[in-house]
């Protein structure tokens, strides 16, 4: 017999929709958008949370694969670096006795 005291039981999740749901395009028809507002993209200079969505959702792009490698370069620099200062020794990984 397991004991599960560790792992909380976790909450099922249901996708339920109605039987005669038809969805969110209906609209409101007595809705009067400007023409203008299906381009709107501004935020607010003082609303910190839409600018950082803004940047999150245009880092998630491949392009940032360069920044991963030189990120990686400065790591193992770094570590070179610190083992540098400590004095480590490199002839440990040799097989010369």
């Amino acid at each position: 017999m397991r004991l599960k005291i560790y792992n909380p039981r976790k909450n099922a999740r249901y996708n339920y929709t109605p039987r005669y749901y038809k969805g969110k395009d209906a609209g409101n028809i007595y809705s009067f958008d400007s023409k203008f507002n299906k381009y709107k993209e501004t935020t607010n200079a003082i609303d910190f949370g839409s600018q950082w969505a803004e940047v999150r959702k245009s880092s998630r792009t491949r392009g940032n694969r360069e920044i991963n490698k030189r990120l990686l370069i400065i790591i193992m620099v770094l570590v070179f670096i610190f083992l540098w200062i400590i004095d480590f020794d490199l002839s440990i990984f040799s097989n010369q006795p």
